[in-house]
């Protein structure tokens, strides 16, 4: 297992209480603007994307070069459901099922990580590429959800 994947996995919600700040439960679910999620949507859709990583990652470990679709999350019934769980209880999956993950990934094989899965629209990728793909979008919606909250802050002043 690569050291360097292996802490980026670790640390990257290491960030989260600074991006919290002391936005308030109903801030977090607060829009800044109408056509974009929330802080709170956000932080559900990576509990639900960490959901089906882990999901993709066994398929990638059990199956040759299964095709995996592009996630569509704003039609995903396990999204929805997230979304409208409280704001609190989405931060403690969030953390429960990184840490699942963190095991997971710890545990692979450099063999392991060579497997390759096919996505519907990159192709095929090696499953460290596939992990590489989890972490930039979970950095980029870490990053849309404080932007959220800032907004949310200042329009409250």
């Amino acid at each position: 297992m690569n050291n360097t994947l292996l802490a980026r996995f670790e640390l990257s919600l290491a960030g989260l209480p600074q991006i919290l700040g002391q936005a308030t439960s109903e801030q977090l679910r607060q829009r800044s603007l109408p056509d974009k999620w929330s802080a709170h949507e956000n932080f559900a859709h990576l509990a639900h994307f960490t959901l089906v990583t882990q999901d993709r990652m066994a398929r990638i470990l059990q199956e040759e070069t299964p095709l995996i679709e592009r996630l569509k999350p704003d039609t995903e019934p396990a999204f929805l459901l997230l979304v409208e769980r409280s704001p609190e209880e989405v931060l403690n999956q969030l953390k429960e099922l990184r840490a699942q993950l963190n095991q997971q990934v710890a545990a692979l094989s450099e063999a392991q990580l060579e497997r390759i899965g096919i996505h519907s629209a990159a192709g095929p990728m090696l499953l460290r590429e596939w992990l590489e793909l989890f972490l930039v979008h979970e950095a980029h919606h870490l990053y849309l959800a404080f932007w959220r909250i800032r907004e949310v802050l200042q329009m409250a002043r």
